[in-house]
Order: structure tokens, then sequence, then C-alpha cells
């Protein structure tokens, strides 16, 4: 089965390119580096040329919300529309956990946005809803820091390895188009605070952690449980202590 896999450089992309292939795949990644400009058009009727199946895990280099919204609209736009000339038979899109749920926040709406024009367009479809990955809770606290102090939110979440995400859009891919949503998340749920105050000990970090109930992420401020998955989400088995342990 051809699969291309667009974003498929990045940090999730190139795990379900490696994973794919040892199953026996012909997994393309197709980006910029590769040639190939979602937003453009450059490159994308070659590479999706015999194609089974298309997985975008792309993402925006910028999360200013217009910049955002642009990004998936005329990226998934372009990418559905080369889809439908290539007759490829399904799309996967890897989104967020709590789109529907979490519409003040500006990257949320935009990967709705995104959602829509999959739901709405000539491709039979899944969309996978993660939670966020082991591999950025760094950068979460960098961007909480004012100071000395972390602010985090009241809110829990609930993360998942980018091996874990990837395996699981991964067999998406593989499977027939479900027309709708699935969602995959870590085995742990965990209050924000209580997380990153636990991490940066151990990091031996001197920074203070405050869990405030105004604090944001991402740029808004997330509701208790909208970062949470619902039931019936595959729940991946690596625990954060166990990845921390390898990585």
């Amino acid at each position: 089965m051809k699969i291309v896999v667009v974003g498929g450089t990045g940090l999730i992309g190139s795990k379900l390119v490696a994973g794919l292939g040892e199953h026996g795949h012909d997994a393309v990644p197709a980006s910029p580096n590769t040639g190939v400009n979602t937003l453009t058009g450059e490159g994308l009727a070659s590479a999706l040329a015999g194609a089974d199946v298309v997985v975008d895990v792309s993402n925006s280099p910028s999360f200013a919300d217009a910049d955002v919204l642009e990004f998936f609209e005329t990226s998934t736009s372009n990418l559905l529309a080369a889809e439908a000339a290539a007759g490829v038979g399904h799309h996967v899109a890897l989104s967020v956990v709590g789109t529907s749920a979490w519409t003040e926040n500006g990257y949320f709406r935009a990967k709705l946005a995104q959602e829509t024009l999959i739901e709405k367009g000539p491709i039979p479809y899944s969309i996978v809803h993660g939670t966020q990955f082991f591999e950025f809770v760094g950068r979460i606290a960098d961007e909480a820091t004012d100071g000395s102090t972390v602010r985090m939110p009241t809110a829990y979440f609930q993360p998942i390895s980018g091996a874990d995400i990837a395996a699981a859009v991964g067999r998406t891919a593989v499977g027939a188009p479900v027309n709708g949503h699935l969602e995959a998340a870590g085995p742990e749920a965990f209050r924000m605070g209580s997380f990153f105050t636990e991490l940066l000990a151990a990091q031996g970090d001197p920074r203070t952690v405050v869990s405030d109930s105004e604090a944001t992420y991402f740029g808004s401020v997330p509701g208790e449980r909208v970062l949470l998955p619902g039931d019936g989400a595959v729940i991946a088995g690596t625990r954060y202590r166990d990845w921390v342990a390898r990585n």
C-alpha cells in the first residue's frame, strides 16, 4: 500500500514513515524538505500519484491565530483537491483532543476548521484526536515561565508519547476509513500543576510551579477536563516516567 505522509519528516511523521515501512508499506514522506508544499500545491500531484492513503500530520509554522487558521484551511483544501484528482481512497488527519469543546482557543479553532473541511470533502476519511505529546512538555513549561515561576492551569491533561500516537495513526491509515473521529491518549491523567512540579523537581530545575485558574495554555484558559479524551479512546501503554527513563 502506498501511503503518503504529509509532514513526514517531522517528529510524528518520521516515526510514522518508519513504522509503516517496517510493516511492508510504501511510506512516502512529503514536506517542504522533500519538495512538497501543501500551501502552494508544489509537488503535490507527483507525490500523490498512485497513493492509496494520505496521512496529514503537518503543523503550522506559526501559532498566531490568523496564521494557523490560514495554514490548515489552505493546506487541507489543496490536499483534498489533489487527492480527488489522484484517486486517493482514504484521508487520515491527526488532530487534537478537545477541538469542538474549546473554541475559545485559536489553535483549536483552526484544527476544527480543518476537520470540517475533511468531513465535507470528497475523500473517505479518519480523524485521529491525540492528546499532548511527552516530547513537548519541556516547551510548555518554558512558555509558561515568568522569571523563576512557571504558571500552570489547574486543568487536567493526559499526554502521550510520540511513538504511541504515531502507532495509533498508522493503524488507522492501514484500516478502512471510519468517516469519523478516533481518540488516542496516554495512560495517565495529571493535574498540570502537579505534573510540572514533579517534572521540574526530578530535573533539578529551580523554577517554582504555581497552579493558577487563570493561567493560559497556548493562549487561552482551558476548562478543567477539556484536554482529556472521552469514553472509547485508545489508551496507549507508555507511562511518562518510563518514557523519561528510556529517553
